[in-house]
């Protein structure tokens, strides 16, 4: 119809751009209402070819004899109420040959769900053999919802295909919206899947870095395959201490980026390659910026960490680089850059200041004498970010319970590594509300003489009371019951010493800079000899102003415009467009 194009609702819109990305031109329409959106976008776009089918019993079944002659996917379309539950004979039936078939199923607001509204049925349970995947596709109303749904979409439409495939849903919301004058569909992210049967795709041109989660210690083999994929590409490693990279090309930057006045532009890449879990390191590989994600990872499963992933490789860390590394065209370049990266980490760390006793202190202290060989676990947020800020010795491991980031298991996990090699020294460092809740685990008679705990005991949940935190807009009213301020006998000098000694362990303290550096090389001592406890007492506001006092070392006039600019066009342009203009800028 003339003057009628594709709709406004941006959810449907980005159904028919990955559509038409992944190739899915067979369409059997079923008529209705409450897929109009859909079908009348699809029917004026030629690149769709489409059939009418009213029964959608019958069309489910004409899905699978079309998809299994032509060899090509089927969409299928129908309004909502009972219709969509038509399709379950022929889904049943593409089910048990794995025939990709993307049943789009047309619902209202989900919310009006069990409100006696005409017409609307509760979709969220299916039969286990009914289809391989099914997303809810909301209306979007906000950037996140757009992001969600760009996931949810490229999830399905890779199900088709991935694992043997089969056919899958898509509960399509629609607000029944009567414009239809969008003439050019705005571009959707596409994520591609690869695995060992694909043909890889080439690397793109620019500049490459590879960002490692929270890893697994890697294997020699592994670490030589992402060195030969460095020097062949040009790219370097950013890296977190629980990364456990310790190849040549590692950067461990944490200190570079905290600067609230300064933004790198040695960070900046075209495409960033993702291996590893959840981090926590967001002064780490979050920082690094790229228009271009690729996701490493065996499970084959998008995770979309920097919400600008383009492909995930369902293939081992090893093969991959591997395969892209072919010979060392450009190792001096990867060499110049890592050299660039290394010098602004120690020009800001030179500056270091003078900072309170604190973790920060403590850390800046200890980290660089830990025994060669020795292991560290690091407990969440604000221990993982302070000890980030400093170098990790090459032979030291390093973990953290962030996968599910809470800290009731700290130091049990600690002291099940422990546990694995008696004949190797294991640190923790742990804040205090995390000691005391998993504090039965000390008590455990498998607990030998290589284990050294440091408890840093502020009296309360100090990431709370930290400039950063939305919390801290509380002040010391956020110390009842935000911060949890006050358990556990209130910063007592006894409660830990009494309780560690009767247990057999050898206990440590310190309430200031001069016994902290009385008592600390006993605890570092690489005899493994005893087990040791060592209690710290920092102060809240020197907590706090020693973080202040890193995240502002150097100031850049050019760096805080650009960065009070990017928060602002975050709000409301795309990521795309963000990255375009912090180019130009620079």
């Amino acid at each position: 119809m003339e003057g009628k194009y594709y709709t406004k609702e941006r959810n449907v819109q980005i159904v028919l751009y990955l559509l038409k990305a992944y190739g899915i031109r067979k369409v059997i329409a079923s008529p209705g209402t409450t897929n109009y959106t859909l079908v009348a976008s699809m029917q004026q776009d030629p690149f769709f070819e489409m059939y009418s089918s009213v029964d959608e019993r019958s069309a489910a079944y004409i899905a699978c004899g079309l998809a299994a002659e032509s060899g090509e996917p089927v969409a299928l379309t129908c309004t909502g109420a009972t219709a969509s539950r038509n399709y379950y004979p022929g889904l049943t039936e593409a089910y048990y040959r794995k025939l990709p078939i993307v049943a789009i199923t047309s619902t209202q607001d989900v919310a009006r769900v069990g409100q006696l509204a005409e017409q609307v049925i509760d979709r969220s349970q299916r039969a286990k053999d009914l289809v391989v995947c099914s997303e809810h596709i909301q209306f979007i109303e906000k950037q996140s919802d757009e992001w969600n749904v760009t996931i949810k979409v490229n999830r399905a439409l890779q199900a088709l295909t991935k694992h043997g495939g089969g056919p899958v849903h898509l509960n399509l919301e629609t607000r029944y919206l009567k414009d239809f004058s969008i003439k050019q569909l705005s571009s959707a992210r596409v994520i591609r899947y690869y695995n060992s049967g694909s043909e890889l795709p080439p690397l793109p041109k620019g500049k490459i870095a590879i960002a490692v989660g929270a890893h697994l210690p890697m294997s020699t083999s592994l670490t030589e395959a992402i060195d030969s994929f460095c020097e062949a590409t040009g790219a370097v490693v950013f890296c977190s201490h629980i990364s456990n990279y310790k190849g040549k090309y590692g950067v461990a930057n944490s200190l570079v980026v905290a600067q609230d006045d300064y933004l790198s532009s040695l960070l900046e890449c075209d495409l960033k390659i993702h291996i590893g879990e959840v981090t926590g390191g967001d002064h780490q590989i979050g920082a690094v910026s790229a228009p271009a994600v690729w996701r490493i990872c065996e499970d084959g499963e998008i995770r979309d960490a920097f919400h600008r992933l383009t492909a995930i490789f369902e293939l081992p860390e090893e093969q991959f680089f591997a395969h892209y590394a072919k010979g060392n065209a450009k190792q001096a370049e990867a060499e110049k850059r890592l050299l660039s990266l290394r010098e602004e980490y120690d020009a800001i760390f030179s500056r270091f200041p003078e900072v309170p006793f604190s973790n920060i202190w403590i850390a800046q202290q200890t980290l660089y004498r830990l025994p060669e060989g020795s292991a560290l676990h690091l407990g969440i947020l604000n221990t993982l970010r302070c000890w980030n800020f400093f170098q990790l010795p090459k032979t030291v491991t390093c973990f953290s319970n962030t996968g599910g980031f809470g800290i009731d298991g700290d130091v049990s996990s600690l002291i099940g590594a422990s546990l694995a090699n008696p004949n190797r020294l294991y640190y923790g460092i742990v804040g205090d509300l995390a000691f005391f809740y998993d504090l039965n685990s000390m008590g455990n008679r498998h607990v030998g003489n290589n284990l050294r705990i440091m408890l840093i005991n502020n009296g309360r949940g100090v990431e709370f009371r930290n400039p950063y935190h939305l919390c801290h807009a509380f002040g010391e009213e956020a110390d009842p019951y935000m911060a949890a301020a006050g358990h556990y006998g209130n910063q007592s000098s006894q409660l830990i010493r009494h309780y560690a000694t009767d247990l057999g362990y050898r206990y440590l303290s310190a309430s200031n800079k001069e016994e902290f550096t009385a008592a600390v090389d006993a605890f570092i001592n690489p005899e493994i000899s005893e087990s040791i406890i060592f209690e710290i007492f920092p102060q809240v506001e020197d907590e706090k102003s020693a973080l202040w006092a890193t995240h502002h070392i150097v100031k850049d006039g050019k760096s805080i415009l650009l960065k009070k600019a990017a928060k602002a066009a975050h709000k409301l342009l795309s990521q795309e467009t963000v990255q375009q203009i912090k180019r130009k800028l620079r």
